[in-house]
């Protein structure tokens, strides 16, 4: 039987919509093979599908079994397509009632071996990606549901276990969708900073400084001993700075999902993003050459 559900893969800040098609064939030799460029963690999802298939007291399929990621010719890499490789095998097989509702969906998630959903990189964009497109829904690991829901108009479904995702295509009622007023959370959370340019005490003439270069746009390089308040200030400059709009807090935070560094939980990014590299750094790492 042949089953079709969906994926996303992330290129840089944007996500590209992935068929997952599950075909079993009860002819060919006992084999199961994934196709359509995966790399080795996509290659991988096997064991950890069979494992937390059988777990939860499933079957996995003994005959042929075909996994083909498209379009086959872009490049697949990372674990978040084991999700919805475990889905296809169990619609397949037909250990699901409703398997045509699958194609509904954009699933993803990585699995443990008992079945347990980990968090993904780049739900953001994949949210986006599964709005424009028109998708009924999209289902993520719970850590981050509430990212995902920052997209208008698309029903989004955290999740924590396979168990979850399999008693939801047999009842949709048994999962709620996660919502977020992201327009509310941001405008909250603009002027919600743990430290501010106010704390610093004297230093008149680099606070000075400070202020033109914020006000204007311009660079500022700070010289001086360890111990002088240099990163105490440029860590303080994000606070007068003007506020993200919220096309620009979007971007940030695709940026940040995709690298993996939104914390559990997180909506956007409403403040401008301060970075401290190490004093050791060389010209070419702090400039990204080459990357």
């Amino acid at each position: 039987m042949l089953v079709k559900t969906y994926g996303s893969a992330v290129y840089g800040v944007e996500a590209i919509t992935i068929a997952v098609e599950v075909n079993i064939n009860n002819q060919g030799k006992s084999d199961a093979v994934i196709v359509g460029l995966p790399d080795s963690a996509v290659k991988e999802s096997m064991q950890r599908v069979e494992s937390a298939i059988k777990a939860n007291h499933f079957f996995m399929p003994r005959t042929k079994l075909v996994v083909n990621l498209a379009p086959a010719d872009i490049k697949k890499s990372g674990t978040a397509f084991d999700l919805p490789i475990a889905i296809g095998t169990l619609g397949a097989s037909e250990q699901l009632d409703n398997p045509e509702k699958l194609a509904e969906y954009v699933i993803m998630g990585e699995l443990s071996l008992d079945g347990t959903v980990r968090s993904i990189k780049g739900a953001l964009p994949i949210a986006i990606q599964a709005g424009k497109e028109n998708f009924k829904g999209l289902i993520v690991p719970l850590q981050n549901a509430r990212e995902a829901a920052m997209v208008n108009n698309l029903h989004v479904y955290g999740v924590t276990h396979l168990n979850e995702v399999i008693r939801f295509f047999e009842d949709e009622s048994s999962l709620e969708p996660i919502i977020v007023n992201t327009r509310e959370e941001f405008a909250q959370a603009q002027s919600d900073f743990e430290i501010d340019f106010s704390d610093v005490k004297g230093q008149e003439n680099i606070k000075r400084a400070l202020e033109i270069a914020a006000a204007g746009g311009h660079n500022a390089i700070l010289i001086g001993p360890p111990g002088a308040g240099k990163t105490m200030l440029a860590k303080r400059l994000p606070t007068i700075l003007p506020p993200l709009s919220l096309q620009e807090a979007l971007e940030t935070t695709k940026i940040h999902s995709v690298a993996g560094k939104l914390p559990e939980n997180a909506t956007l990014i409403s403040k401008r993003p301060y970075r401290s590299p190490h004093h050791t750094i060389s010209d070419v790492a702090i400039s990204n050459a080459g990357v």
